[in-house]
């Protein structure tokens, strides 16, 4: 098999940004900054397709498509021979073959209740056998008991692996073969089983260097196989095509992730050459806009715009707070009049600078399960919330002229947001549209990890945070009442919204899908769990030395591009 060697440039270096990232082992990823890095050094057995719209899988470590059984539950994959992992001292100076043992290996470290992640109770449940084990590693100082046999999830030979399921579930096997990244049992016991800087897989780049904060350095794996440009029948991508055609991938022999949170920052070094890609969603994209459009200026020196419907931007209520949380009707009027008299529009229209748009549903569009025959937007009725605080016990105020609660003392609400600008501008549109409704809304600002970890622990009264969603529609599972907080930190609990999820997961065809996916969005409206503010709209900048870019919130582009070193260096002035 053909290696990569002769076709990564090491003068070939792709120059992006980041947030902070907090771990390189793929089995805990907690955010998709760790996840976009490390997806160029793990790979899975496929993956959401570069080009199409809606995308299907595409092979990776596979050898083709799933070979499916006709009742939906068998699944067997053949892995391609010859791929091999990254050295490291646990391979005792010996390439070390990735082999159908390494997905069964990484598939249950996913799955183990005792790590980071916390497992996945929908695809523990799925596997046929695999409750046992688990629940076996959730007792008290017990461990997960990786030589156990399991009847649905087993190694048939050196490259075949078989799937079982209790019942068909189309969207969470197309997940877990999109996201289960292979890792060597071997490396995890050397590192005592931590890996998050010992980062050792099969894809097309290495780790390099990691300062925290600062940088992350990834240079082209000199025994990745190699990999060609996916072609596409749209003609819409005939021009990306005929850029990249007979190139073998990857072309970029380094990428140089810089630590940048401000987006402003990121904006400027972008103008500057000294950022190749950047992908700024909300009010940022701004400085490179005019009238809504890329800036002439910056289309005549060759940048190019692309955008796309990201995700939607929620507000997420834990519910097990005292004070906005818990299923009685004083305070689900509360979350309802909360829904009420916020102005996603002026969010959309001023926050986000037209960047968005007012959120109706929690999935963007593109994806299983968005109901394009919803309202387009939330009513924004001041008058109808401050209503319903009245009649549900909250019309008393105190002094300060704030409501209080039903029970007479004094009522705050907290949220929690990302740090930054837009984030300011955002909490200052929230206390403003409560402060209408009579309610006392304080802030907290902290960057994502934190926030995220808060929101797990149920430290957060209200968080603000999207989620990454696949095309499969699965992110109705943050609602699901058997997920861990990490999936489920809204504590959510709806033995309706439950059993509409459960319909959605083994729903065959999109019509059945839809209509589950309808329920648990009007459960959403009638509960207020969650409160979906916008959706927003991402925009990618790409300088005119950057080939085979194409933006997609599915997947990482890096492993497809290829740079023009000269024409960067004159633009940098080096």
């Amino acid at each position: 098999m053909a290696s990569v060697a002769g076709a990564a440039d090491p003068a070939k270096v792709l120059h992006v940004a980041t947030n902070d990232i907090e771990t390189l082992d793929p089995q805990q990823w907690q955010d998709v900054f760790s996840r976009d890095v490390g997806s160029a050094i793990f790979e899975a057995l496929y993956e959401w397709d570069y080009l199409a719209r809606p995308p299907g899988i595409a092979p990776v470590a596979a050898a083709a498509a799933p070979e499916i059984s006709a009742d939906g539950r068998t699944w067997t994959i053949r892995i391609k021979p010859g791929i091999v992992f990254t050295d490291d001292p646990a391979f005792r100076g010996a390439p070390r073959e990735l082999v159908a043992a390494d997905y069964v290996y990484s598939l249950e470290r996913f799955l183990d209740p005792n790590l980071r992640g916390a497992g996945d109770p929908i695809a523990t449940a799925l596997i046929v056998g695999m409750p046992a084990v688990v629940d076996a590693a959730r007792k008290p100082g017990a461990r997960l008991d990786y030589d156990a046999s399991v009847e649905g999830l087993r190694a048939l030979d050196r490259y075949t692996l078989q799937i079982r399921l209790e019942e068909p579930n189309y969207p969470i096997m197309l997940t877990l073969l999109t996201q289960i990244r292979a890792v060597a049992r071997e490396v995890v016991s050397a590192a005592g089983g931590d890996i998050q800087t010992r980062a050792v897989g099969t894809g097309p780049f290495r780790l390099k260097e990691w300062r925290r904060g600062s940088r992350i350095v990834l240079e082209a794996n000199p025994a990745y196989r190699g990999a060609t440009f996916p072609p596409s029948s749209d003609p819409a991508h005939a021009a990306l095509e005929r850029g990249m055609k007979g190139k073998r991938l990857p072309q970029v022999g380094v990428i140089e992730f810089s630590v940048i949170e401000e987006m402003q920052t990121r904006l400027l070094e972008f103008e500057r050459g000294n950022l190749d890609v950047i992908e700024v969603r909300g009010d940022g994209a701004q400085r490179l806009l005019k009238n809504g459009e890329l800036d002439p200026a910056h289309a005549a020196r060759g940048i190019r715009r692309e955008v796309v419907a990201y995700g939607t931007r929620s507000v997420y209520v834990n519910m097990d707070d005292p004070v906005v949380g818990g299923m009685s009707k004083e305070h689900i009027a509360l979350r309802r009049a909360m829904a009420l008299g916020f102005d996603a529009a002026t969010l959309a229209s001023v926050v986000y600078a037209g960047q968005a748009r007012p959120g109706n549903q929690m999935l963007p569009p593109g994806v299983a399960g968005f109901d394009a025959q919803r309202p387009a937007a939330r009513v924004h009725d001041p008058a109808a919330a401050n209503a319903l605080l009245d009649r549900f016990g909250y019309g008393k105020r105190g002094k300060d002229g704030f409501r209080l609660a039903p029970d007479g003392q004094p009522l705050v609400l907290t949220m929690t947001t990302f740090t930054g600008a837009q984030w300011r501008e955002m909490q200052l549109l929230w206390k403003k549209n409560m402060e209408a409704l009579g309610l006392h809304m304080t802030f907290r600002s902290m960057p994502p990890q934190d926030l995220f970890k808060e929101a797990q622990q149920g430290k957060s009264q209200l968080s603000v945070h999207g989620r990454y969603t696949s095309p499969a529609g699965i992110l109705f599972r943050s609602l699901y009442g058997k997920e861990t907080p990490l999936i489920n930190d809204a504590r959510f609990k709806s033995a309706a919204y439950d059993r509409a999820f459960e319909q959605f997961m083994r729903a065959p065809t999109e019509p059945e899908r839809l209509a589950a996916a309808r329920t648990m969005n009007a459960i959403v409206d009638d509960f207020a769990p969650q409160i979906p503010m916008v959706l927003e709209y991402e925009s990618a900048f790409v300088q005119p030395w950057v080939s085979g870019y194409q933006h997609s919130p599915f997947g990482a582009y890096y492993p497809y591009i290829d740079v023009d070193p000269a024409r960067q260096r004159l633009a940098r002035g080096r």
